[in-house]
């Protein structure tokens, strides 16, 4: 079995941000040589998250107003874990919107859906962060 590793590195602009990241995911599968397998995605921050879902804007807009209906940003005073930070609502959203993304490696290709692409969430941006990229397979 193979194995093969590769960090991807962020600093978003905004404090919320949703960034494909399908080429730099079929980047690392490609130098990995690995034609079949699983690919795993993983954010490295408890304020990031890696999903997978359609690249539209409406929808990402969506996902903006639903995660700010669930966990709105301000007051910051209404959650506890705000106090040094102001951020409790971006580990919340982190929850909502998932750690990682596991997608299937066949043909040395993505399996995924016609629509499915993979997606790093910051809800804290600004700042350096990173997500991985790990690949097993043969």
């Amino acid at each position: 079995m193979l194995s093969y590793r590769k960090e991807l590195w962020f600093e978003t602009k905004n404090r919320r941000e949703y960034v494909n990241i399908t080429p730099e995911v079929e980047k690392a599968l490609e130098e990995s040589k690995i034609k079949e397998g699983l690919v795993l995605v993983n954010a490295m921050h408890i304020t990031a998250s890696v999903f997978i879902n359609d690249d539209e804007a409406g929808l990402h807009s969506d996902f903006e107003k639903w995660l700010e209906t669930l966990a709105p940003e301000k007051p910051h005073s209404r959650y506890a874990h705000n106090g040094f930070e102001d951020n409790a609502d971006a580990h919340l959203k982190r929850q909502i919107m998932g750690r990682e993304a596991v997608v299937a490696v066949t043909g040395g290709k993505l399996d995924l859906g016609p629509w499915e692409r993979i997606f790093y969430g910051e809800f804290d941006g600004k700042r350096k962060k990173r997500a991985l990229i790990k690949i097993i397979g043969e």
